[in-house]
């Protein structure tokens, strides 16, 4: 499931944003060692404070496995302020209906273990591009510009998703090579995308369900003073939840087990004293 925040809606879903620096932080610097900033372990820089558009995809369970961001070209962005050697000494692209799509990642560790199509990381990937381009065609945006390296390219081009042209040439930049590539925000790419991955259906999902799934997922158990065997074994069937449901027969379920233990240690206390 996807959902879009931007200035308008920021401020109701400021935990599902959260949850997002986490996992930027836990993909840019953890698995990909790149040079970013982690705070109290969120990834945050300069750019996310300029009011961006984020497409945040959750999985079935109300976990964030996904994101992207977009950002106007009018004003400071990554290729013009960060990535400028890309491009060989040309003024970088501004445009309000050129934006810039950055700090693309995917929960590839928590995806490769949930077994359901819908949450592999192919399909999420390709329904975070899907609601990019969408969201896109609807603000009005024609091109899209991103930073990549030659793995996303790679993975792009074999997703439908092959950009159309490139800006400069290719850098090294850090530990990677850097590549400035232009995508057009066309019903054509979509569906192309929408093919290989088999989604048919609206990506976005209404943000009541998302706020009730998410919240489902992050409501503080009760069940921390159950002895240790059982409290492990309810530990596990909610980690292994894969739907909305299911975690909340899990939660409910500890919370029903929580309660009658501690009645039965009120009743032994009772009949002690």
């Amino acid at each position: 499931m996807i959902i879009v925040t931007d200035a308008l809606n920021r401020e109701r879903h400021t935990d599902i944003i959260d949850e997002m620096y986490r996992l930027r932080a836990r993909v840019f610097q953890d698995r990909l060692g790149w040079d970013v900033k982690v705070t109290d372990g969120r990834e945050f820089d300069e750019f996310d404070a300029l009011d961006p558009v984020y497409i945040i995809a959750l999985d079935e369970s109300g976990h964030v496995v996904g994101c992207m961001r977009l950002l106007q070209t009018t004003g400071p962005h990554m290729l013009s302020d960060v990535f400028h050697e890309i491009l060989d000494g040309e003024p970088p692209l501004r445009s309000a209906q050129v934006w810039e799509a950055t700090r693309f990642c995917v929960d590839t560790e928590r995806l490769s273990r949930s077994g359901r199509a819908s949450n592999s990381i192919s399909y999420v990937t390709s329904e975070v591009m899907i609601a990019a381009f969408e969201y896109g065609q609807e603000a009005g945006i024609l091109d899209a510009v991103a930073v990549i390296d030659p793995v996303m390219n790679r993975v792009m081009i074999r997703s439908g998703n092959a950009p159309y042209d490139y800006l400069g040439t290719a850098k090294p930049m850090g530990k990677v090579t850097a590549m400035a590539a232009l995508m057009d925000c066309s019903e054509e790419r979509v569906a192309r995308i929408r093919e290989f991955s088999g989604i048919t259906h609206d990506v976005f999902t209404p943000e009541h369900v998302v706020r009730a799934v998410f919240e489902a997922a992050h409501a503080p158990t009760t069940h921390d003073h159950l002895p240790e065997a059982l409290k492990s074994y309810l530990d596990e069937q909610i980690a292994a939840a894969g739907t909305a449901d299911e975690l909340r027969d899990a939660k409910a379920l500890a919370a029903t087990l929580a309660t009658r233990f501690s009645r039965e240690e009120d009743q032994r206390y009772q009949s002690v004293h």
